[in-house]
Protein backbone atom coordinates (compact mmCIF):
# COMPACT_ATOMS: atom_id res chain seq x y z
CA UNK A 1 0.00 0.00 0.00
CA UNK A 2 1.71 3.41 -1.56
CA UNK A 3 -0.43 6.89 -0.42
CA UNK A 4 1.29 9.91 -2.65
CA UNK A 5 -0.07 13.43 -1.72
CA UNK A 6 0.89 16.46 -3.40
CA UNK A 7 0.37 20.70 -3.24
CA UNK A 8 -0.59 21.31 -6.58
CA UNK A 9 -1.09 25.23 -5.59
CA UNK A 10 -1.64 27.03 -2.15
CA UNK A 11 -5.24 25.67 -2.42
CA UNK A 12 -5.57 22.79 -4.36
CA UNK A 13 -4.04 19.35 -2.77
CA UNK A 14 -3.94 16.30 -4.89
CA UNK A 15 -3.67 12.35 -3.54
CA UNK A 16 -3.03 9.14 -5.02
CA UNK A 17 -3.52 5.33 -2.96
CA UNK A 18 -2.17 2.34 -4.66
CA UNK A 19 -2.83 -0.94 -3.49
CA UNK A 20 -1.81 -4.15 -4.08
CA UNK A 21 -3.21 -7.15 -3.32
CA UNK A 22 -2.32 -11.35 -4.42
CA UNK A 23 -4.82 -13.57 -3.03
CA UNK A 24 -4.68 -17.32 -3.53
CA UNK A 25 -7.43 -20.15 -3.00
CA UNK A 26 -6.68 -24.09 -2.78
CA UNK A 27 -9.41 -25.80 -1.59
CA UNK A 28 -9.27 -29.52 -1.77
CA UNK A 29 -12.77 -30.88 -1.14
CA UNK A 30 -14.94 -29.72 1.55
CA UNK A 31 -17.15 -32.06 3.45
CA UNK A 32 -19.87 -31.60 1.06
CA UNK A 33 -18.23 -31.97 -2.43
CA UNK A 34 -14.76 -33.73 -1.33
CA UNK A 35 -14.26 -34.12 -5.07
CA UNK A 36 -14.51 -30.24 -5.89
CA UNK A 37 -10.54 -28.84 -6.35
CA UNK A 38 -10.56 -25.60 -6.90
CA UNK A 39 -7.23 -23.51 -7.27
CA UNK A 40 -7.30 -19.89 -7.81
CA UNK A 41 -4.75 -17.01 -7.86
CA UNK A 42 -5.71 -13.28 -8.13
CA UNK A 43 -3.70 -9.90 -8.50
CA UNK A 44 -5.52 -6.71 -7.21
CA UNK A 45 -4.45 -3.48 -8.25
CA UNK A 46 -7.07 -0.52 -6.37
CA UNK A 47 -6.27 2.60 -6.94
CA UNK A 48 -7.82 5.69 -5.43
CA UNK A 49 -7.25 9.20 -7.15
CA UNK A 50 -8.25 13.06 -5.97
CA UNK A 51 -8.17 15.93 -5.28
CA UNK A 52 -8.81 18.47 -2.87
CA UNK A 53 -9.67 21.77 -3.08
CA UNK A 54 -9.76 24.64 0.42
CA UNK A 55 -10.33 28.01 0.94
CA UNK A 56 -11.68 30.07 2.99
CA UNK A 57 -14.11 28.00 5.00
CA UNK A 58 -14.73 25.88 1.90
CA UNK A 59 -14.04 22.67 1.22
CA UNK A 60 -14.29 20.86 -2.65
CA UNK A 61 -13.56 17.88 -3.56
CA UNK A 62 -13.61 14.65 -5.95
CA UNK A 63 -12.45 11.45 -6.31
CA UNK A 64 -12.49 8.18 -7.99
CA UNK A 65 -11.42 4.78 -6.65
CA UNK A 66 -11.47 1.03 -8.23
CA UNK A 67 -11.87 -1.74 -5.99
CA UNK A 68 -11.48 -5.79 -6.36
CA UNK A 69 -12.70 -8.31 -3.59
CA UNK A 70 -12.16 -12.19 -4.03
CA UNK A 71 -15.20 -14.21 -3.11
CA UNK A 72 -15.29 -15.91 0.39
CA UNK A 73 -14.67 -18.93 1.26
CA UNK A 74 -18.46 -20.08 0.99
CA UNK A 75 -19.00 -18.73 -2.21
CA UNK A 76 -16.83 -21.15 -3.61
CA UNK A 77 -18.64 -24.14 -2.43
CA UNK A 78 -20.47 -24.55 -6.12
CA UNK A 79 -19.64 -27.23 -8.69
CA UNK A 80 -17.30 -26.58 -11.06
CA UNK A 81 -19.45 -24.96 -13.44
CA UNK A 82 -20.68 -22.66 -10.56
CA UNK A 83 -17.29 -21.09 -9.62
CA UNK A 84 -17.31 -17.12 -8.75
CA UNK A 85 -15.73 -13.98 -9.74
CA UNK A 86 -14.28 -11.57 -8.10
CA UNK A 87 -16.23 -8.23 -7.35
CA UNK A 88 -15.76 -5.05 -9.06
CA UNK A 89 -16.75 -1.85 -8.29
CA UNK A 90 -15.92 1.83 -9.88
CA UNK A 91 -16.28 4.35 -7.01
CA UNK A 92 -17.20 8.18 -8.06
CA UNK A 93 -17.51 11.02 -5.39
CA UNK A 94 -17.96 14.72 -5.29
CA UNK A 95 -18.31 16.69 -2.08
CA UNK A 96 -18.41 20.34 -0.44
CA UNK A 97 -18.21 21.46 3.35
CA UNK A 98 -18.84 24.70 4.87
CA UNK A 99 -17.44 24.92 8.41
CA UNK A 100 -17.34 27.58 10.74
CA UNK A 101 -17.22 27.97 14.13
CA UNK A 102 -20.71 27.96 14.73
CA UNK A 103 -22.16 26.11 11.98
CA UNK A 104 -21.72 23.44 9.46
CA UNK A 105 -22.57 21.73 6.69
CA UNK A 106 -21.84 19.62 3.87
CA UNK A 107 -22.92 17.53 1.01
CA UNK A 108 -21.22 14.19 -1.18
CA UNK A 109 -22.45 12.99 -4.20
CA UNK A 110 -21.19 9.03 -5.24
CA UNK A 111 -22.05 6.64 -7.61
CA UNK A 112 -20.78 3.19 -7.05
CA UNK A 113 -21.12 0.91 -10.26
CA UNK A 114 -20.89 -2.70 -9.62
CA UNK A 115 -19.46 -6.25 -11.37
CA UNK A 116 -20.21 -9.31 -10.53
CA UNK A 117 -21.62 -8.07 -7.24
CA UNK A 118 -21.59 -11.52 -5.53
CA UNK A 119 -25.82 -11.73 -3.68
CA UNK A 120 -28.38 -14.50 -2.83
CA UNK A 121 -30.45 -15.39 -5.75
CA UNK A 122 -32.05 -18.42 -4.00
CA UNK A 123 -30.03 -20.71 -6.41
CA UNK A 124 -28.72 -23.97 -5.00
CA UNK A 125 -25.29 -25.21 -5.91
CA UNK A 126 -23.97 -29.09 -6.28
CA UNK A 127 -24.71 -30.03 -2.62
CA UNK A 128 -28.23 -28.49 -2.29
CA UNK A 129 -26.79 -25.75 -0.60
CA UNK A 130 -27.90 -22.19 -1.05
CA UNK A 131 -24.71 -19.91 -2.50
CA UNK A 132 -24.06 -16.33 -4.14
CA UNK A 133 -24.06 -16.02 -7.03
CA UNK A 134 -22.33 -13.19 -9.50
CA UNK A 135 -24.95 -10.62 -11.08
CA UNK A 136 -23.57 -8.87 -14.14
CA UNK A 137 -24.42 -5.26 -12.95
CA UNK A 138 -25.38 -3.05 -9.94
CA UNK A 139 -25.33 0.21 -8.82
CA UNK A 140 -25.70 2.27 -5.73
CA UNK A 141 -25.98 6.05 -6.62
CA UNK A 142 -26.52 8.72 -4.07
CA UNK A 143 -27.02 11.92 -2.08
CA UNK A 144 -25.27 12.08 1.61
CA UNK A 145 -26.27 15.74 3.55
CA UNK A 146 -24.82 16.53 7.07
CA UNK A 147 -24.68 19.40 8.97
CA UNK A 148 -25.09 20.95 12.30
CA UNK A 149 -24.97 24.60 14.07
CA UNK A 150 -24.93 25.98 17.45
CA UNK A 151 -27.25 28.52 18.69
CA UNK A 152 -25.70 29.30 21.87
CA UNK A 153 -23.16 27.93 24.28
CA UNK A 154 -26.19 25.75 26.08
CA UNK A 155 -27.98 24.59 23.06
CA UNK A 156 -26.64 22.65 19.58
CA UNK A 157 -28.47 20.40 17.09
CA UNK A 158 -26.74 17.87 13.98
CA UNK A 159 -28.54 15.87 10.93
CA UNK A 160 -27.59 13.72 8.71
CA UNK A 161 -29.64 12.10 5.85
CA UNK A 162 -28.76 9.97 2.86
CA UNK A 163 -30.89 9.50 -0.08
CA UNK A 164 -30.15 6.72 -2.32
CA UNK A 165 -30.79 4.08 -5.33
CA UNK A 166 -29.56 0.41 -4.86
CA UNK A 167 -30.47 -1.27 -7.87
CA UNK A 168 -29.82 -4.96 -9.04
CA UNK A 169 -30.36 -4.61 -13.11
CA UNK A 170 -32.30 -7.90 -14.66
CA UNK A 171 -32.01 -9.73 -11.05
CA UNK A 172 -33.35 -13.72 -11.71
CA UNK A 173 -35.02 -15.52 -8.84
CA UNK A 174 -34.54 -19.22 -7.98
CA UNK A 175 -37.31 -20.92 -6.46
CA UNK A 176 -37.86 -25.04 -6.05
CA UNK A 177 -40.62 -26.24 -7.84
CA UNK A 178 -42.51 -29.61 -6.44
CA UNK A 179 -45.29 -31.37 -8.31
CA UNK A 180 -48.84 -32.36 -6.49
CA UNK A 181 -46.75 -35.24 -4.43
CA UNK A 182 -44.10 -33.06 -3.19
CA UNK A 183 -41.22 -34.59 -5.44
CA UNK A 184 -38.86 -32.26 -6.06
CA UNK A 185 -38.23 -30.88 -9.97
CA UNK A 186 -36.26 -28.80 -9.88
CA UNK A 187 -35.65 -24.85 -9.97
CA UNK A 188 -37.82 -22.48 -11.77
CA UNK A 189 -36.69 -18.72 -12.77
CA UNK A 190 -37.99 -15.50 -12.72
CA UNK A 191 -37.11 -12.90 -14.23
CA UNK A 192 -37.60 -9.66 -11.94
CA UNK A 193 -36.36 -6.75 -13.95
CA UNK A 194 -33.96 -3.94 -11.71
CA UNK A 195 -35.07 -4.43 -8.21
CA UNK A 196 -33.53 -3.50 -5.10
CA UNK A 197 -30.10 -4.68 -3.22
CA UNK A 198 -31.18 -6.42 -0.24
CA UNK A 199 -31.25 -4.75 3.48
CA UNK A 200 -30.35 -1.30 1.07
CA UNK A 201 -33.06 1.57 2.50
CA UNK A 202 -33.54 4.46 0.43
CA UNK A 203 -33.68 6.76 3.19
CA UNK A 204 -31.46 7.23 6.34
CA UNK A 205 -31.45 10.04 8.83
CA UNK A 206 -30.26 10.87 12.09
CA UNK A 207 -30.20 13.79 14.29
CA UNK A 208 -29.50 15.00 17.52
CA UNK A 209 -30.38 18.04 19.56
CA UNK A 210 -28.04 18.81 22.92
CA UNK A 211 -28.66 21.23 25.50
CA UNK A 212 -26.29 22.02 28.48
CA UNK A 213 -29.05 24.10 31.07
CA UNK A 214 -26.32 24.16 33.94
CA UNK A 215 -22.65 23.15 33.91
CA UNK A 216 -21.43 19.38 33.63
CA UNK A 217 -24.80 18.41 32.96
CA UNK A 218 -26.03 17.31 29.32
CA UNK A 219 -29.42 16.23 27.77
CA UNK A 220 -29.65 14.73 24.29
CA UNK A 221 -32.37 13.72 22.34
CA UNK A 222 -31.13 11.14 19.36
CA UNK A 223 -33.80 10.22 16.35
CA UNK A 224 -32.84 7.87 14.03
CA UNK A 225 -34.87 7.22 10.57
CA UNK A 226 -34.62 4.34 8.29
CA UNK A 227 -36.58 3.26 5.25
CA UNK A 228 -38.34 0.49 4.19
CA UNK A 229 -35.56 -2.62 3.60
CA UNK A 230 -36.19 -5.41 1.48
CA UNK A 231 -35.31 -8.92 2.87
CA UNK A 232 -33.98 -10.60 -0.43
CA UNK A 233 -33.11 -9.11 -3.86
CA UNK A 234 -37.20 -8.75 -5.48
CA UNK A 235 -38.44 -5.80 -4.29
CA UNK A 236 -41.21 -7.89 -3.04
CA UNK A 237 -43.16 -6.10 -0.13
CA UNK A 238 -44.15 -8.89 1.38
CA UNK A 239 -40.71 -9.70 2.16
CA UNK A 240 -39.72 -6.96 4.17
CA UNK A 241 -38.78 -4.42 6.93
CA UNK A 242 -41.35 -1.98 7.16
CA UNK A 243 -39.91 1.71 7.44
CA UNK A 244 -38.84 2.57 11.40
CA UNK A 245 -38.13 5.65 13.70
CA UNK A 246 -35.96 5.18 16.74
CA UNK A 247 -36.21 8.49 19.72
CA UNK A 248 -33.80 7.97 22.52
CA UNK A 249 -32.99 10.45 25.22
CA UNK A 250 -30.12 10.48 27.16
CA UNK A 251 -29.08 12.60 30.72
CA UNK A 252 -25.07 13.35 31.87
CA UNK A 253 -24.05 14.92 34.45
CA UNK A 254 -19.90 14.57 34.92
CA UNK A 255 -18.73 15.06 38.44
CA UNK A 256 -15.85 16.94 39.10
CA UNK A 257 -13.22 17.30 42.38
CA UNK A 258 -14.72 14.60 44.20
CA UNK A 259 -11.19 13.61 45.32
CA UNK A 260 -10.05 11.23 42.33
CA UNK A 261 -8.43 12.66 39.13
Amino acid sequence: YVKYQFQLTNELQGFADLQYRRVLYNIGGFRGNPDLQVRNTWNFFNPKLGLVYNVNDWQLYASYSHGQKEPNRDDFEAGMNEQPKPEKLHDFELGVEKKRSDYNWGATLYYMLYKDQLVLTGKINDVGSYTRTNVPESYRMGIELQGGIRFTPWLNVAGNVTLSRNIIHDFKEFTDAYDANFDYLGQHITSHGSTDIALSPDITGAGTINILPVKNLEISLLGKYVSRQYLDNTSNKMRSLDPYYVQDARLSYTLRNIGIK
